[in-house]
């Protein structure tokens, strides 16, 4: 019997954090990224800024990423990616909870992120327990017992209850906020034969009119198709 019971749930990003700031234009405090990246040499030293826009009045805002520092300590890659206002350093830098913590401002992670599933095949019936490794793309902090929501298809007091039972393992409280990879035990498959599909915190409990049963861990997928479930997820 195979007893090897391992799946993958993945959250994704959707979109950046908001910078949560005051601006000195009007009393917005949201920022987006603006996208770019702005780097002024004097001589060997180097002053780089990320640039934000703020979302009430689009007034354009500076943030220190380096000062006045010597260019040779910087790896080339990362000068040409400032330069040409790589995405992926834009995003880093968004994202950036030090360079947050640094210019004493917050982000907002709310509407970021999406979890993604993909449940192999197991009977219901199988007494070996799951194993669900939870991996990061993103550093958004999420609840733990919110991914455990959308990931099963369950309400938050069922997953309270399965915690509290000892049917689901969990590193740490079900209340806690992760961002980093972590692993659950789903112990006894077959409670989740009674789940109800995933949803998001505001949204309705509407049927798969399509395919009712495959929310559901433990059931087969349409043949043919990957199961590959995605929910939008507020933090």
């Amino acid at each position: 019997m195979n007893t090897d019971r391992k799946a993958l749930w993945a959250v994704r990003q959707s979109a950046l954090p908001t910078v949560v700031r005051s601006c000195p234009d009007c009393p917005g405090m949201r920022h987006r990224a603006s996208g770019k990246i702005r780097a002024n040499a004097n001589g060997k030293l180097l002053d780089v800024w990320l640039l934000l826009s703020c979302a009430t009045c689009d007034r354009t805002s500076k943030v220190p990423v380096h000062e006045r520092v010597h260019v040779s300590t910087l790896e080339p890659a990362r000068l040409v990616a400032y330069e040409i206002n790589g995405p992926s350093a834009v995003r880093e830098l968004v994202m950036s909870a030090s360079l947050a913590a640094k210019n004493r401002y917050r982000l907002d992670w709310t509407g970021t992120w999406e979890l993604e599933t993909r449940t192999p095949l197991y009977a219901l019936d199988d007494p070996n327990p799951l194993s669900v490794r939870v991996r990061f793309e993103l550093p958004a902090p999420v609840r733990v017992e919110r991914l455990l929501q959308l990931g099963l298809g369950l309400s938050r007091a069922e997953v309270r209850r399965l915690v509290a039972d000892g049917r689901i393992r969990l590193p740490f409280a079900p209340d806690v906020k992760a961002h980093q990879d972590f692993e659950v035990a789903i112990h006894g498959a077959g409670f989740v034969g009674a789940a109800k599909h995933a949803k998001s915190l505001d949204a309705p409990d509407v049927p798969d009119a399509e395919h009712p049963g495959l929310a559901r861990i433990g059931l087969p997928p349409v043949p043919g198709r990957e199961l590959a479930r995605r929910a939008t997820a507020h933090a």
